[in-house]
């Protein structure tokens, strides 16, 4: 059973961990499982394997998502014992795979280009199996302007429905990112009724529509039910990005996912920087757990 000292010691670390249980700090059980983890965007790009993991390892960041055709080079072509081998070094480290983010997309109208989407992101979920990852983070990306916007909403969520049936054989949840053209929450639930899939779920993303109509609680509220494992952030202390209440969202949901960095900046040193954006989030969640208590 996960319990309030599992958070405590897993997203800010053991000696954080005690201090506040010596404090005996209220704090609600909701929220107790999110963690913090990175998408391997820009801060992650060039960095091979063993050099990831051992900055997660430094950073006290222990999970993360691959993203393709970064320096990292985990990609479908590797051979099974390749693949084993990958999985075998993140299990010695202690540090979670979360799964693959790719650029596969499913709202083209030429149907030659949506199998080619398709036939990748099935390539990617069964890599994410073989090197224990558990999912594969995907995207809406567009809509066509030749094309009425119901049409390729219901396309998208008939590819996702397709992904989710062949992904359940593989134990992955397909996650959609709210990217791109298709940044409407509307839009993005109306995927998600027509996909109507267990296993396929909504990868928030922290876009700045996320602010537009009645706000980002009435928006959260659109895609809540849809939440995936994973939940994509800039940097907490750049931009105008509302963390906080997205933070009080998440726990007010009891969300049981990872909170992943998705970077943009360029700071000297990308291990300290990611540490430091651990522990702001961190900061963050137990100032929301604590007005829930």
């Amino acid at each position: 059973m996960n319990t309030r000292r599992h958070f405590l010691s897993t997203l800010l670390g053991s000696s954080a961990a005690g201090l506040l249980a010596a404090q005996d700090s209220p704090l609600s059980y909701k929220g107790e499982n999110i963690q913090f983890g990175l998408v391997t965007y820009m801060w992650g790009a060039d960095w091979d394997l063993p050099t990831l993991i051992q900055n997660c390892q430094e950073s006290g960041v222990l999970g993360v998502e691959l993203r393709v055709q970064h320096a990292h080079a985990v990609e479908p072509t590797l051979s099974l014992p390749e693949r084993q081998a990958v999985r075998q070094k993140f299990e010695e480290a202690q540090v979670i795979a979360l799964g693959m983010g790719t650029n596969a997309e499913f709202h083209s109208p030429d149907a030659a280009t949506l199998k080619k989407h398709m036939d990748s992101a099935k390539e990617y979920i069964k890599l994410s199996h073989d090197i224990g990852g558990s999912g594969v983070k995907v995207k809406p990306n567009a809509l066509p302007k030749e094309v009425p916007v119901e049409k390729t909403l219901e396309q998208i969520g008939k590819s996702l429905a397709e992904l989710g049936d062949y992904a359940l054989g593989f134990g992955q949840e397909i996650r959609l990112e709210v990217h791109g053209g298709v940044c409407d929450l509307g839009h993005i639930q109306t995927i998600m009724e027509v996909a109507a899939r267990d296993n396929v779920r909504v990868c928030w993303n922290s876009n700045e529509q996320d602010l537009e109509g009645e706000g980002i609680e009435a928006n959260f509220a659109k895609v809540q039910p849809y939440l995936g494992r994973t939940t994509h952030i800039r940097e907490v202390n750049e931009g105008k990005y509302p963390y906080d209440k997205l933070a009080k969202l998440l726990v007010n949901a009891d969300y049981d996912g990872w909170v992943l960095l998705e970077a943009r900046t360029k700071p000297a040193d990308r291990v300290a920087a990611l540490a430091e954006q651990k522990k702001l989030f961190t900061d963050l969640i137990l100032a929301a757990r604590k007005a829930a208590a």
